[in-house]
């Protein structure tokens, strides 16, 4: 137990998948304009990462790896994700219009969201096994959630403060990210 409380806090804070190792920064910087947007995105996210940590892993211990198939493991998550996301999209098409409408084309794009890929990825190449696998892509998944949300939160409240044109825009954006990013270094002390 305390092993996926590690696993869960690191995936979480201390290695923050978007803070920390970089991946999904696209859908982080496009979809963070205002919280309630964010948060659908960091829903999905969670979603998508939660099924599939559990469907990879499944592939991989059960199929790939006792095939000896194990170059394939990239491609077969790439398809795994890519029909996750499609239920997802259909998902929120019929039952959240608008948020489906909000997300836009951010949706299609959890199919190519390096961060989705990276924790099967990651996974595999930590040697987790289904439990650990899980607890690692939840706990990225709110680790995402609470990133996108927190800079969406800050984005809202810069919308109304007198900003240099230099920083307008995207430059801002990345900013308040890296300093984000150097906030969250702070939580490497707790492991």
């Amino acid at each position: 137990m305390k092993e996926l409380l590690v696993i869960a806090i690191s995936s979480m804070l201390v290695s923050n998948v978007v803070l920390s190792q970089f991946l999904g920064i696209c859908s982080f910087v496009g979809v963070s304009r205002k919280v309630e947007t964010a948060a659908g995105m960091g829903g999905a996210v969670i979603f998508v990462i939660f099924i599939a940590s559990v469907v990879a892993n499944l592939f991989y211990q059960f199929i790939l790896s006792p095939l000896g198939l194990d170059y394939l493991k990239t491609i077969v998550f790439i398809l795994v994700i890519a029909a996750l996301v499609q239920i997802v999209e259909m998902f929120l098409h019929k039952c959240m219009e608008s948020l489906y409408n909000a997300l836009g084309v951010f949706l299609p794009l959890i199919t190519t969201n390096c961060a989705v890929l990276g924790v099967a990825l990651n996974n595999v190449s930590y040697g987790y096994n289904f439990i650990e696998s899980v607890t690692n892509g939840v706990a990225t998944a709110f680790g995402y959630t609470i990133a996108i949300v927190l800079l969406a939160s800050i984005r809202e409240r810069l919308e109304g403060n007198d900003i240099p044109q230099s920083f307008q825009g995207s430059a801002i954006v990345l900013v308040t990210a890296g300093l984000m990013a150097i906030a969250f270094f702070g939580f490497s002390g707790l492991l």
